[in-house]
């Protein structure tokens, strides 16, 4: 005969149900009604959010970035807690609340034993009033004159496309997160910062993309000669080349001699750390470091502003190349002949793979424009050449203006009280001329985050349609939708500024 052991059961001391026998001589029902496990842990507790730059306090002095219901926030929420260690958390996650309430919930499962092997486990919410404060950083930017340092950078040519170009660089890779105001100036834009080494982590940065020279100066604010502390602030002026891409150029007879004796009249093709200088009628190419430029400065005799639109009308390929380019003769004409004379140009040309006939190029008019003798000294005994051609355009593309299926980000900048009207509009135009530049040029927008614009893939396909209509080009460079970002999120603004410092970024100056 087999025997079979049946639990023993007792009375709950409380209720009288019938129960198994367990140290409290409790059921479950009464064990919660006499037991609060929760209890000494807070049920409304604080946050501190600064509106300003939408992070969150996390003591004693640390603010970090976090999105509603984000784990990060729930991390956070959880550590405000006390006596949480003294349980068992099983579970935590957020109760929708509106957005704009003010209010964080959390729902907490915890676990606790209450009498020898007995564990008991509850579920409560915690609310969280979300008040406002100002985080040190922004109460700096709000006050004034609490700068400790400033980046001024500067560049003397006639219009801000380098500038434009900067501003994009700077946020692919974050390198503004440290300043307190950014201020656009005429000629260049100011950086300021709350302690020194983040402006010079600035000017670090900023050599990478261009070549520069800078200097530092500091002034004295006020000093405590008892503690022997000073207040200083110091300034670091920064002065990129006025070398731009697509300016023309003639080198000092000592700088032309050191690259084995080129031609002294070049085109710039590139500039990023280096200067990289081409001579279109040989493909012959100089790089010209920053501290070889700034012992024998020289400036350009010709910028974009002066190129003119030429027609090509024969292209003949004499079989020379030097990576992307390729030496060819070409037969152009002045667009603005067109109906008025016969004239034709004969040039060689580094663009001979991208021009065919019927093309439109821009280029510059040597033979009729009037330089400086000290700009041009070297080239006395040289025959200048009459035109010089820099890099196809699409004019057909711009009679129509239409709307972009892409767009930029931009600094927030606050814009200087001494800019005039016509400056301003001149900074339009730049800025317009830029957007044109990057849609032509594949590789200047590859250093540049560039996202979606609303509806984009709607005005891509119409784009399409009416392209197909009116019979345009296809080899013009048009941003697909597959170079674009989709939110703000895909970018690389996270990545280290050291890991710019490396990279060979084309700079459009």
């Amino acid at each position: 005969m087999e025997f079979q052991s049946t639990p023993a059961t007792i009375l709950c001391c409380m209720c009288g149900t019938t129960i198994q026998a367990n140290p409290s001589n409790m059921c479950v029902n009464c064990l919660r009604a006499q037991v609060d496990i929760t209890d000494g842990l807070p049920k409304n507790l604080t946050v501190q959010f600064c509106k300003g730059c939408d992070r969150y306090l996390n003591p004693p002095t640390q603010w970090i970035s976090c999105d509603l219901e984000s784990k990060e926030l729930l991390s956070l929420c959880l550590k405000r807690v006390k006596g949480l260690n003294k349980v068992r958390l099983i579970d935590a996650g957020f109760i929708w609340t509106e957005p704009h309430s003010r209010r964080i919930k959390v729902k907490l499962t915890i676990q606790k034993e209450v009498f020898h092997s007995t564990i008991l486990q509850q579920t409560f919410q915690i609310e969280y009033v979300v008040a406002a404060q100002q985080c040190e950083a922004c109460q700096r930017k709000d006050a004034k004159d609490t700068w400790q340092a400033v980046v001024q950078a500067r560049q003397r040519v006639d219009h801000k496309r380098t500038f434009f170009y900067l501003e994009q660089v700077i946020l692919k890779h974050n390198a503004h997160q440290n300043t307190l105001n950014i201020k656009e100036k005429p000629d260049g834009i100011d950086f300021f910062f709350s302690h020194r080494n983040h402006a010079a982590k600035m000017v670090s940065f900023l050599q990478a993309v261009a070549p520069l020279r800078s200097s530092q100066s500091e002034k004295l604010i006020s000093a405590d000669q008892k503690n022997n502390t000073a207040n200083v602030k110091s300034t670091y002026m920064v002065e990129i080349v006025p070398i731009c891409r697509d300016d023309i150029v003639c080198l000092p007879a000592k700088t032309a001699q050191s690259f084995g004796n080129i031609i002294p009249l070049l085109l710039c093709v590139k500039v990023s750390s280096m200067i990289y200088l081409m001579d279109p009628f040989t493909l012959q190419t100089a790089e010209l470091q920053g501290p070889v430029f700034w012992q024998n400065p020289f400036r350009a005799i010709a910028s974009s502003k002066q190129m003119i639109p030429f027609m090509v009308l024969d292209v003949t390929l004499l079989g020379p190349q030097n990576g992307r380019y390729s030496l060819a003769d070409v037969q152009i004409a002045r667009s603005s002949d067109f109906g008025k004379n016969d004239n034709v140009l004969y040039s060689r040309t580094h663009l001979g793979n991208i021009l065919h006939p019927g093309d439109t190029v821009l280029g510059y008019d040597l033979g009729n424009s009037n330089y400086n003798d000290d700009d041009v000294s070297a080239m006395k005994g040289r025959t200048v050449p009459e035109v010089v051609l820099v890099r196809k355009t699409y004019p057909e593309r711009r009679k129509k203006n239409r709307v972009r299926h892409w767009r930029l980000n931009n600094m927030n900048m606050e814009s200087d009280d001494g800019m005039k009207q016509a400056e301003i509009n001149k900074a339009l135009i730049d800025y317009n001329k830029f957007l044109e530049e990057l849609e032509e040029d594949p590789t200047l927008r590859a250093n540049v985050n560039i996202f979606k614009a609303d509806g984009a893939d709607d005005i891509y396909k119409r784009h399409r349609q009416e392209d197909e209509e009116e019979m345009l080009d296809d080899d013009f460079p048009d941003i697909g939708l597959d170079e674009l970002k989709i939110t703000d999120e895909g970018s690389d603004d996270d990545d280290d500024d050291d890991e710019a410092e490396g990279e060979d970024m084309e700079e459009e100056q």
